[in-house]
């Protein structure tokens, strides 16, 4: 073998070449730009002519060649080898079958490599023929599990989608997916689409924000771009909702028209419009009203309404003020979001829980605790008493430690008050869903004592959930001066109750004396219904008096 540099117009096509058909405009812009930026990097494969001639004729690198003479290279470096029997046929289809393309993740591998030695991704770009916007996709592999590059660099790849998802989680969230849906010996293909709905997270973007950066800062938004989406579109986005929410809310609030309102969306995603409204359609007049309100992707929207007119006072009223005008008020962002009211839900439940399981209390106190509970909404008895209701729950378990080993109900005083725990325990609920009791659980907390064992909500979860206002009023009391930006007050507040205790004070228990009282209102027996009970003591003498008491003071 020997290099040699030639004129890459004195070589000569090989008539047995392997690849006869044209290759796209696309590939030989590609080998074209490849060579303009760094030359040929490996030389065409020549032998000597057999007739004599002092020419070379092309075994491998035909399309090599014709690209250097269209970049205008006087010379180029070729290896010249011995002419084999068969014309070098053979070496060209092997040559050729064998130049696979590199798969995405020793691409990838590839360009890590050439920014580590000084490259630069527009460097990179140009001498691949690619734009900066595909190196970058290819570079955001960086951000996968290593375990799963290397199972991809087999040519298992998820397809860009999946891709995307699984770059934009942390490596810890895909550590733990991973585990769950790697390959087995007798599969060895991973369903991607479960690694990538394992960790698909809500992204808000800012195609969709209404706000601008001033507010984006505020509220500590980043966005992150979208390498995967089309080039043509503004695919920034954040998966920080609770704060995208709250600078789409303070937007709303900032650019309230005049006749305007701030409302909700139905659980269909349909506007809420004020009692008697009427929605319109077309071009507003200057009477109509607004409606702005979140969709379900977070977008501000808006419909117009008009409301009914106000009745004509009778002629011989004496108000002077003539017709009455029906005025709406905007609704502004509550002191702390939904997802903060089911963490207070859930912190509550737990608080609850936890007093019930060891707070001191007296045995009448129990007993009236075990009345209250059952009368909670989420309790059901099919009794066969009226009514077709079902009662779903656990407490089976608990019925069965008063029996004896004989089977008779023969409970000891101790097994008794753990029975009850257990039962109150598994009945009363604060949650924001179909376990929650409603007002009676938040009465049963304040009669035990549930506020000492709520859990610290200075953490950075649930701070996020509180309005500009409701954070800054959280201020009080603490150090902590608020800041211009929403996340700074938000962190230091967070970095203050890092070792303190914070409670907001809608997560205390304290019945709400209205809904207490429309309750107590509801279920006031007026007369005794059941003719076999005539006196309460009867029964077993009464429920706790000093629990009753307190139990209908939270109502005054």
């Amino acid at each position: 073998m020997e290099l040699k540099f030639v004129d890459p117009r004195s070589l000569t096509d090989n008539p047995d070449k392997a690849r006869r058909s044209r290759s796209s405009p696309q590939a030989d812009a590609l080998l074209l730009a490849t060579i303009k930026a760094v030359g040929i990097v490996q030389p065409p494969v020549v032998t000597a002519e057999t007739d004599g001639g002092n020419g070379f004729v092309i075994d491998e690198g035909h399309r090599r060649v014709k690209q250097a003479i269209a970049a205008g290279l006087e010379e180029i470096a070729v290896l010249i080898v011995p002419r084999a029997e068969d014309g070098g046929a053979m070496r060209s289809l092997v040559t050729t079958i064998a130049h696979e393309q590199l798969n995405p993740v020793d691409q990838w591998r590839a360009i890590e490599r050439l920014v580590s030695l000084g490259w630069t991704e527009e460097a990179i770009g140009i001498a691949l023929a690619q734009s900066v916007r595909q190196i970058k996709k290819l570079r955001l592999l960086a951000s996968v599990l290593p375990a799963m590059l290397d199972h991809m660099a087999k040519g298992d790849m998820p397809d860009e989608r999946q891709l995307r998802t699984i770059a934009a989680a942390s490596l810890e969230d895909q550590k733990e997916v991973w585990k769950a849906h790697k390959p087995s010996k007798g599969d060895p293909q991973v369903s991607w689409w479960s690694v990538a709905n394992g960790l698909a997270r809500t992204r808000m973007y800012a195609r969709d924000a209404s706000f601008g950066d001033e507010l984006a800062q505020a509220y500590g938004i980043a966005w992150v771009e979208d390498l995967f989406a089309p080039a043509d579109q503004d695919s920034r986005y954040t998966t920080d909702v609770e704060a995208f929410l709250g600078a789409q809310q303070e937007w709303m609030t900032q650019n309230l028209p005049k006749k305007g309102v701030i409302t909700d969306v139905n659980t269909y995603g349909e506007v809420k419009l004020p009692p008697k409204a009427e929605r319109v359609y077309g071009t507003p007049k200057k009477s109509y009203h607004t409606a702005m309100y979140l969709d379900r992707e977070g977008k501000v929207k808006s419909v117009h309404f008009r409301l009914p007119e106000a009745k004509k006072k009778s002629e011989g009223s004496n108000d002077a003020g003539g017709a009455d005008e029906t005025i709406v008020i905007s609704k502004p962002r509550p002191d702390v979001t939904r997802k903060g009211v089911e963490m207070i839900g859930d912190l509550r439940t737990d608080a609850l829980h936890e007093a019930l399981a060891r707070a001191p209390i007296e045995d009448h106190t129990l007993l009236a605790l075990l009345i209250v509970a059952f009368a909670g909404q989420n309790v059901r008895v099919d009794s066969g008493a009226g009514g077709d209701f079902r009662f779903g729950g656990r407490l089976g378990r608990h019925a069965a430690t008063l029996f004896d080993g004989e089977g008779k109900l023969a409970p000891d005083t101790n097994a008794l008050r753990v029975a009850a725990r257990g039962v109150l325990i598994d009945v009363l609920s604060c949650r924001e869903n179909i376990s929650k009791s409603g007002i009676v659980a938040i009465a049963a907390g304040s009669a035990i004592g549930a506020n000492g064992f709520l859990a610290n909500m200075g953490t950075e979860d649930f701070l996020s959930c509180l309005s500009r206002p409701a954070l800054e009023a959280s201020c009080s009391d603490t150090p902590v001066v608020p800041r211009a930006r929403v996340k700074d007050t938000r962190d230091a507040l967070a970095e203050h109750y890092k070792e303190g205790h914070f409670v907001h004070p809608a997560a205390l228990f304290a019945p709400d004396a209205t809904s207490l009282a429309e309750w107590l209102a509801k279920n006031t027996v007026t007369e005794v219904e059941d003719d076999d009970v005539t006196d309460v003591d009867e029964i077993g003498g009464g429920a706790d008096d000093e629990f009753e008491e307190g139990f209908r003071d939270a109502a005054e």
